[in-house]
């Protein structure tokens, strides 16, 4: 097996983002373990040999996609958050939040059910996981500090908030019990997290 190279010229940089993109594909379509690399190379218009230009194997490949899957899902959020001032309104944050991290699961539902089925069994794909749920919570306390919001306690309130939204959200897009009302789930969602910070 050749050894597997870092492009720097754009076309090769067009041409591993192009097997990623296909990978995303792939991954999103039939899963992670229904894909070979064959198929990715198919997708993405090259050989298998190229393929293995830039990556050591499938997996390589997942670890790519799951960045891309993560900055799907977070730059939406970290949007709403950048374009804050002070004083803080929850009222319309809380809802606002909640509404773009519902449409994030929604837009990448597919490949959000694979990899997070991964989680379990591959470790580097749970420390990413990890890793978002760190990077969200930091940034959006460095931002409510910033901007004058002086709770107690505000990564663990931050970091409490985050699972109650990505709970709602996972309830919303996948799980879909009956027995459940989702405007009073949305409702006790957002006067929790309101709770915790005014």
């Amino acid at each position: 097996m050749s050894e597997v190279r870092t492009p720097r010229q754009e076309r090769s940089i067009a041409t591993k983002n192009k097997i990623i993109e296909a990978g995303y594909e792939l991954f999103s379509m039939v899963g992670y373990y229904s894909t070979n690399t064959a198929e990715i190379a198919k997708k993405a218009g090259v050989s298998t040999g190229i393929v293995y230009g830039y990556f050591k194997d499938k997996r390589d490949i997942l670890l790519d996609v799951l960045d891309i899957y993560l900055k799907k899902v977070l730059d939406p959020v970290f949007v709403t958050f950048d374009a804050l001032t002070a004083p803080v309104n929850f009222e319309s944050l809380v809802p606002q939040i909640l509404d773009v991290t519902i449409d994030a699961h929604r837009n990448n539902a597919n490949i959000h059910e694979a990899l997070h089925a991964m989680t379990a069994s591959d470790e580097a794909v749970n420390i990413k996981f990890i890793e978002l749920e760190d990077k969200m919570t930091v940034r959006i306390a460095d931002k409510l500090t910033s901007l004058g919001v002086g709770t107690n306690a505000i990564n663990e309130k931050i970091h409490l908030a985050i699972g109650i939204v990505q709970s709602v959200a996972h309830e919303c897009i996948f799980d879909r019990h009956e027995y459940l009302d989702y405007e009073k789930m949305r409702s006790i969602c957002i006067n929790t997290i309101k709770s915790m910070f005014v």
